[in-house]
């Protein structure tokens, strides 16, 4: 994609469908009158008097406490500059959402056009009262120091700015880890600190209270090291002035255990690299490009220990794994500020989360065997789950052992399952899912690729190095296409009608021929039909010119099964395909079974499309906590429709005694853990949070997915084939791009796992 292709892009996507990205939601019933008289007038007031009564009221009666401000003038916004509060607002919008989506915090983005640090200090205090917390972003120093210090005086709220703490909190974590790998002690490192910004200054600030002596730190700014001879010193510089007698980069680099950089792209040279101490430590975290290329710099030092601030290298210093969960640990005990102690916390916390064991479904996500502390992880990924769990209790915990908290936590263990439950609906799953496609990109064959949408979906897949796609149909109109939308790409584009495709037309028609010869087949119909895309498609996959399958945007479903029945066939000891629909819901993700094939499966067919979907659910990295549904409840009727669910439950308990499944169960018990306790406490789902649905036939299942996609507007990726011998899978009847692109990341992934089963064999 070219740049102006993603200029527009960008611009179509903050546009459209509503400008902006962030939203207000109402919380409370609104349907009726007596709602809104509540929500209004008259009932209003009661809260009201309430918090005139008592100010402290007002976290209990409105959204406060879960209400961050976040707040800039645009003076410093990252890689733009002084652009002004109206052009920062994206920005700030963005923010927002990466506090509601990893932590559940609410936002509302203010932008204030001053630059006087006491009119945006005022204007500040005097909206202070309808938010929990403050959050400063992207405002040049050195005013930013001044008003984060004037405003964590005069609220009585945590405020912090960001653009200074939260690259320190991330970076002093991984630099513990990293002094620890290299076995070096913080106290007698030789620290180099390239940049002298709000960010600098912090993190440097931060690196001294755990230990860091002011002696061993060199600071340089644009006009070369900041010493102590130097004039017209900011008081935060003058802080960081050296007594040595260096004025360059090169003199500073020279036998220095650790750089930090916050300043700009390939300043450092092989040559300074090597000019460090044994096991050097280099942070280079400029962005978009770091200080000197990650490859470069191992290339340059075997014995480097690396982190950037890019996701494409391991060690990413990346803010989101602290702000968000430092905010939420800081407003669940209604903290009155953010203090050292609170942000040291934070530190240790992360630390220690990078020795602990990582989740498979982390694995999962990266593509890695097993993710363990070392040189190539040092820090926690900013997709782990545990995040959530262990930063805001560090964080609370601190708070209530400072003195800063009004309301401390009594019941931790509460607290932590509180705490997950907030992970719910935000997509967390579709982003694993393309992060680990991203891998190991397979080659992907789009069978209607002559359709806009489906190259559409194939242009981002391509451009977000999901997969390698291989587009089917014709030549002429796919590439008329292809310069519409300006995807530039060097990729195969195969028409199976096309005379220059007869050679491998006929190769796959015989292998077919050769395979069926003895099911009515004819070598002439063989070749006829290998003009068809899916049965070229399907056989592109089987002998091998491809990975993986996708199929179906314009065609109804039955109609693309049955070529990938025939040509690529059922894995071994599969006895029946089926297909689950992964739902994006409140709750989290929640897979459906099965939605697309089996009209009225047997009690044994139920039992193997249980089984078959316990598998899909590992290959996302979810355990599977699997109800069996029904209208009846544990054999309160004796229908067959209902005994055969019974019957299925049996034969899953007798043969696989370790699944976590149970019914027959209607829908609502088994989504309702704490009911289900109460009624059917013997249920081996009472009290769990139950993940996968099992239906009893197609009509229950169908209807299910489609309602809750289209009145929830709950997001699907699916329906996924299960039980097929190759990856291939089957779109919906007019699929949009975003679902394509996610069944494309489907069908990589399912080629990946198959690779790595092939490997161990």
């Amino acid at each position: 994609m070219s740049k102006e292709s993603k200029r527009i892009e960008a611009l179509v996507y903050h546009a459209k469908p509503t400008p902006g990205k962030i939203k207000v939601v109402p919380s409370k019933k609104y349907a009726t009158q007596r709602d809104l008289s509540l929500a209004y007038s008259p009932g209003v007031a009661e809260p009201c008097l309430e918090i005139e009564k008592a100010i402290e009221n007002v976290y209990k009666y409105t959204a406060k406490g879960n209400l961050v401000a976040v707040i800039s003038n645009g003076t410093a916004v990252l890689g733009l500059g002084n652009i002004g509060p109206e052009a920062s607002k994206p920005v700030m919008e963005g923010k927002g959402l990466l506090f509601k989506i990893f932590a559940d915090i609410d936002v509302f983005d203010i932008e204030v056009d001053t630059e006087d640090v006491d009119a945006f200090v005022e204007t500040v205090k005097h909206i202070a009262p309808t938010f929990g917390g403050i959050n400063l972003e992207d405002i040049k120093a050195p005013e930013a120091f001044e008003i984060e210090r004037r405003l964590k005086e005069e609220l009585d709220i945590p405020v912090m700015h960001d653009d200074q703490h939260g690259t320190a909190i991330i970076s002093a974590a991984a630099l513990l880890n990293a002094l620890e790998l290299a076995n070096k002690t913080i106290e007698e490192v030789k620290i180099v600190v390239s940049g002298a910004g709000a960010a600098a200054v912090s993190c440097t600030r931060l690196y001294k209270a755990f230990g860091a002596k002011q002696d061993n730190i060199v600071m340089l700014d644009s006009k070369g090291v900041i010493t102590q001879d130097r004039e017209n010193l900011t008081p935060q510089k003058a802080e960081f002035a050296t007594k040595r007698n260096i004025g360059t980069l090169n003199e500073a680099m020279k036998d220095a255990d650790v750089f930090i950089g916050l300043s700009k792209a390939n300043i450092v040279t092989p040559e300074m690299l090597s000019s460090m101490a044994k096991n050097p430590i280099v942070f280079a975290m400029a962005n978009p490009d770091p200080e000197i290329a990650y490859k470069l710099a191992i290339e340059t030092r075997e014995d480097i220990i690396m982190a950037t601030g890019r996701s494409d290298h391991p060690n990413q210093v990346n803010n989101v794994l602290g702000f968000p969960f430092i905010f939420r640990g800081a407003l669940d005990v209604r903290a009155t500020k953010i203090n050292e102690d609170m942000k040291m916390a934070a530190v240790k916390a992360l630390s220690n989360l990078a020795k602990e064991p990582v989740p498979e479904q982390v694995n999962i996500a990266y593509g890695e065997t097993r993710l363990t502390f070392g040189r190539d992880y040092i820090i926690p990924k900013p997709f782990d789950p545990r995040l959530i769990a262990e930063i805001p209790p560090a964080v609370a915990r601190a708070a209530m052992d400072t003195g800063v908290a009004k309301e401390p936590i009594e019941d931790w263990n509460r607290y932590k399952n509180n705490l997950l439950d907030r992970l719910g609906s935000d997509n967390k799953l579709v982003r694993l899912l393309l992060n680990r496609a991203r891998t190991n990109p397979k080659r992907v064959v789009f069978t209607e690729a002559d359709q806009l949408n489906v190259l559409k979906a194939a242009q981002i897949v391509y451009d977000e190095g999901v997969a390698e796609p291989i587009l089917l149909g014709r030549e002429d109109a796919i590439k008329s296409m292809m310069q519409e939308i300006d995807f530039e790409a060097e990729v195969q584009i195969i028409d199976p009608k096309a005379d220059n495709q007869t050679e491998r037309k006929n190769k796959y028609a015989d292998a077919y021929w050769e395979k069926h010869k003895r099911d009515g087949v004819t070598q002439y119909s063989a070749r006829k039909i290998m003009r068809e895309r899916n049965y070229f498609g399907a056989m592109m996959v089987n002998e091998g010119d491809a990975d993986a399958l996708i199929s179906g945007f314009s065609r109804s479903y039955p109609s693309v099964v049955k070529p990938m029945l025939e040509l690529i066939g059922m894995a071994k000891g599969v006895t029946r395909v089926a297909t689950t629909n992964v739902m994006m819901t409140q709750r989290g993700p929640l897979f459906l079974s099965d939605t697309a094939i089996n009209i009225d499966p047997t009690a044994e067919d139920l039992a193997r499309i249980a089984y078959m979907t316990s598998k899909v659910c590992k290959m996302f990295g979810v355990d599977p906590i699997i109800a069996m549904t029904s209208y009846s409840n544990f054999g309160s009727s004796n229908h067959p429709n209902a005994s055969k669910v019974n019957k299925a439950v049996k034969i899953l308990h007798d043969t696989y005694p370790n699944m976590v499944v149970d019914g027959e169960v209607q829908t609502d018990f088994a989504l309702n853990p704490d009911m289900l306790q109460d009624i059917f406490p013997f249920s081996k789902l009472a009290g769990r949070k139950v993940n996968t649905l099992i239906f009893p036939n197609l009509d229950s299942a169908n209807i299910t997915y489609k309602l809750l996609k289209e009145l929830n507007k709950a997001e699907s990726i699916g329906p996924i084939m299960i039980g097929m011998n190759k990856p291939v899978h089957i779109l919906q009847l007019d699929a949009s791009v975003d679902e394509i692109v996610n069944m494309a990341s489907v069908a990589v992934i399912d080629a990946q796992e198959r690779e790595k089963r092939q490997q161990k064999q």
